[in-house]
């Protein structure tokens, strides 16, 4: 059996193929068994007169032989037409009185069924294995049944028995061999559906990581930089009237620098998964120092906080310090000159507000932003269950308000791809 699946995985995949081995093997066995064919009379003489080696007959025999041989052949190509084919071309032997020497041409079509039935399913076949049973067995009455004592009655039973056997076992072979065959092929197509499963997943987790990173690093370029940028365009004014407060803030410069220069070692060494770059958690706590850093760059911020206040959860701080860094960034490079309001309100039913509001701008424009910031607070306040709202003021300016809930609460739904239109803005394109 383990030869015959060799055999079988030898041809090609994805085609009809030939069968020029067992074919061959097929030849060879049927002529070698005609050539032992004298030994076994001479031991039994019942089995009947044969053809003598190297007679007429002897050769007509061994030439069908070999001509099933090349019909097997082609048993992967065209089986519907082989099987009734190999027993018909037996049927040529007949005028050689082949005797007993024509039950060798079912080697052939024994062949011929298990190659036909391992290419292709059984049951379209079912008319030609029928055909081929048929011919098989009159050949078998008229040339050896016939010659038999036991009457009519019994050759064709004995006919009809070996062509049973002869189309049987190759069909109850082949069915293992198809069996293992499918066997083998449901393992193979499992394991790339595996391989593809995992793929997805490190697909969906290469893409989770990128958009953390995007917003950490949305969240230090925002921050660091634009307090930079402002506070430079202040020194380009102050350098000739007040050159200490230039010195000043070119000193401040310099610790932004220092800043956003620190902020970016940790998030590279988090890359890196080097055990000594811890990236501290900020809370709401730290609004204050992020207040006081805007301050000093020059923006007017008011910072509202009540005298007690239960605070969230650890995630949940972050997510409130990020909106306000984030809003306070927004407030210097789309809303210049404009007075800020940071405020931390008392909570309510369970749940904590925290505004950034500012009001109308003084200074020009400086034009759209990526508008990746809105997004970046969107995908947080979801992580946290939180309600995120922005838009407009009746005055002209423009508020964020996050609501966070007071107890820990992770949302598991996926985040938006986009900022969500409830209290959507054109101008929140720019923020």
């Amino acid at each position: 059996m383990e030869a015959a699946v060799f055999l079988v995985a030898q041809a090609p995949q994805g085609s009809r193929p030939l069968y020029p081995v067992p074919a061959l093997g097929s030849g060879v066995v049927s002529v070698g068994m005609l050539l032992l064919l004298p030994v076994a009379v001479g031991a039994d003489p019942s089995v009947g007169p044969v053809p003598a080696a190297g007679t007429a007959a002897w050769w007509a025999v061994v030439a069908v032989l070999l001509a099933q041989a090349v019909v097997v052949a082609w048993a992967g190509r065209a089986p519907a037409v082989v099987l009734p084919l190999v027993p018909a071309v037996a049927l040529l032997s007949v005028p050689a009185a082949p005797g007993a020497a024509f039950s060798f041409t079912a080697v052939a079509v024994l062949v011929a069924v298990f190659l036909a039935f391992v290419a292709r399913p059984a049951r379209p076949l079912w008319p030609s294995l029928v055909a081929a049973g048929v011919v098989l067995a009159v050949g078998q009455f008229i040339t050896v049944g016939a010659l038999g004592a036991a009457g009519v009655g019994a050759a064709v039973v004995g006919s009809v028995v070996q062509a049973l056997l002869v189309i049987g076992m190759p069909l109850l072979v082949g069915s293992v061999i198809a069996a293992r065959q499918d066997v083998h092929e449901a393992g193979r197509q499992e394991l790339a559906a595996l391989r593809r499963e995992q793929e997805a997943l490190l697909e969906a987790a290469v893409s989770r990581q990128r958009t953390a990173l995007s917003r950490e690093l949305h969240d230090i370029a925002a921050h660091h930089l634009s307090g930079i940028a402002m506070m430079a365009a202040a020194v380009a004014r102050q350098i000739d009237t007040d050159p200490a407060t230039a010195k000043h803030s070119v000193t401040q410069i310099r610790e932004q620098s220092r800043a956003v220069l620190a902020d970016l070692r940790r998030l590279v060494g988090l890359l890196r998964e080097e055990a000594g770059a811890v990236r501290p958690v900020e809370t709401l706590g730290a609004v204050t120092g992020l207040v006081e850093t805007w301050r000093a760059a020059g923006v007017e911020v008011e910072l509202l906080v009540p005298a007690h206040w239960e605070e969230p959860g650890p995630l949940a701080q972050l997510v409130a310090y990020r909106m306000v860094q984030e809003s306070l960034a927004n407030v210097a490079a789309h809303a210049p000159g404009a007075s800020c309001t940071v405020e931390v309100g008392t909570p309510v039913d369970g749940r904590l507000a925290i505004s950034v509001r500012n009001g109308v701008p003084t200074g020009a424009d400086p034009g759209p932003g990526g508008g990746f910031g809105l997004v970046g607070m969107a995908e947080r306040a979801q992580l946290v269950a939180a309600d995120l709202r922005y838009g407009p003021t009746p005055d002209g300016g423009w508020e964020v308000r996050l609501s966070l809930p007071l107890e820990e609460a992770v949302s598991t739904m996926a985040a938006p791809a986009t900022v969500p239109e409830v209290h959507h803005d054109p101008r929140a394109d720019r923020r």
